[in-house]
């Protein structure tokens, strides 16, 4: 088969399409033939070298993939060769074919194509297991969601909406920002030119947000504590705004506030086999209901996975891009 390889780390240009061997699925695995990959902010941190995958992962980057099963490994019940899926991986689907473990599986769900499956698995494991499994995000509370227009913003507006939350966003431009209102976001915060504290306190009368999904980190950690509301949970999942931040201790005591930090790729693989299962559960019915519907930005085939990095470091895609595979 081929994939897209990694022999050196560097800019984009270090993605290199080459014939590799195919993957053999193991004991509880199954082969997929790809037929869509997506390009998540994880694989460009891969790419430079900063972001190795597990131990025993693919090393081509990947990690999200939607085809058909080709072939079932040792001890795999409940799924069928043929059967067309979309899954989440620690590596790999930036290929032809890849051997992932039956309990990262979901079906393509009903009234989605193959290809755009491949913009789910990713984004509501992330946004299911952060906004709701951990920040417990309940009806008629407020959630702002930094990055409102990205892959994992997009689906977080939709989701939060769909179980009757307040949104607020941040976007870096007007257009974003209209983006995210179609989605349902209710308060639209411009990082670029507002000051997100002040714009959600007025929001809110003052009290500010009961959950905050963030993507940048330490850049953003003492004014998203400001931000919380009494109560408060802020769940950081990313670090593009740096590693290292200072904790006013004593603001998050005085809201009984409470900071998580948490990543898919290098957790156990029960722990992301009950995510996903969590994901089927309540997320599904509401995509293939049209509640939520995956948001794609543009398609470029699996063989020019360098130029798809170009255009996510760019800023400009609204919702994901996809790698079509064949």
């Amino acid at each position: 088969m081929h994939a897209i390889t990694l022999p050196e780390p560097g800019g984009p240009e270090a993605l290199v399409w080459a014939e590799v061997p195919d993957p053999v699925p193991g004991q509880g695995e199954v082969l997929v033939e790809v037929a869509a990959s997506a390009v998540n902010r994880a694989d460009l941190l891969q790419r430079q070298g900063f972001y190795d995958p597990p131990p025993g992962a693919s090393p081509h980057p990947g990690l999200e993939c939607s085809g058909r099963i080709t072939a079932l490994g040792p001890g795999v019940f409940g799924w069928a060769v043929g059967d067309e899926v979309c899954a989440l991986l620690a590596g790999g689907g930036y290929a032809e074919k890849v051997a992932v473990p039956a309990g990262q599986l979901l079906p393509v769900p009903r009234g989605t194509d193959v290809v755009t499956a491949a913009a789910l698995p990713e984004v509501t494991a992330t946004v299911w297991s952060n906004v709701f499994m951990i920040a417990h995000l309940r009806p008629g509370e407020t959630v702002l969601i930094h990055g409102g227009a990205s892959g994992i913003g997009t689906m977080a507006v939709q989701l939060a909406k769909a179980v009757g939350a307040r949104v607020a966003v941040t976007a870096g431009s007007p257009e974003k920002l209209a983006r995210c209102a179609e989605l349902g976001a209710d308060i639209l915060i411009d990082y670029r030119r507002q000051d997100f504290v002040a714009e959600l306190a007025a929001a809110t009368d003052g009290a500010g947000a009961d959950v905050i999904l963030d993507i940048v980190g330490a850049k953003y950690l003492d004014r998203n504590v400001r931000a919380l509301a009494v109560n408060g949970r802020l769940a950081v999942i990313g670090l593009q705004g740096g590693v290292k931040g200072e904790l006013n201790l004593a603001a998050l005591l005085g809201k009984r506030a409470a900071v998580t930090a948490t990543s898919l790729r290098g957790r156990p693989l029960g722990e992301k086999a009950s995510i996903v299962a969590a994901v089927r559960e309540h997320v599904w019915p509401l995509i293939e209901s049209g509640r939520v519907r995956p948001v794609v930005d543009r398609v470029l085939p699996l063989s020019e996975a360098a130029q798809a990095h170009r255009v996510l470091e760019s800023g400009a895609p609204v919702g994901k891009v996809l790698l079509r595979a064949g």
